[in-house]
């Protein structure tokens, strides 16, 4: 740590007609330092995108899943929204997300069968 001072230290001493960079000791490494990561400035909110997505297909599979017993006019269009998000967003877990999409519409189809065949929104298990 004390040489990245030094060094920092003889760059800015340098007198202005001299390369900065010509120093003979700019290679020096301090071997008690971490080695300084690979900077890349879009990995960070990459990763955090990638995540988000592929919470975003996890979601949508099991809101398709559960929406196919219980409030299904709500969570079958929550499911489809989710998985198109994921999907847009490049998710790497691409099978999950059409999983939820094919879930999310035969929530809608059970939705329509059953709105057609009891003429009401409501589920009526025992007859």
């Amino acid at each position: 740590m004390t040489l990245t001072l030094v060094d920092r230290t003889r760059c800015t001493d340098a007198a202005p007609g001299k390369d900065v960079d010509a120093s003979p000791d700019k290679d020096v490494v301090d071997p008690g330092a971490a080695p300084e990561p690979e900077k890349s400035p879009d990995s960070a909110p990459r990763r955090a995108a990638g995540r988000e997505a592929d919470g975003l297909a996890v979601a949508s599979f099991v809101l398709g899943l559960v929406g196919l017993l219980v409030f299904n006019i709500v969570l079958g269009p929550m499911a489809i929204v989710m998985a198109l998000l994921a999907l847009t967003r490049r998710t790497r877990r691409r099978g999950r997300a059409f999983l939820g999409l094919a879930l999310g519409a035969a929530d809608l189809v059970v939705l329509a069968a059953l709105v057609t065949a009891n003429g009401t929104v409501a589920w009526s298990i025992g007859g």
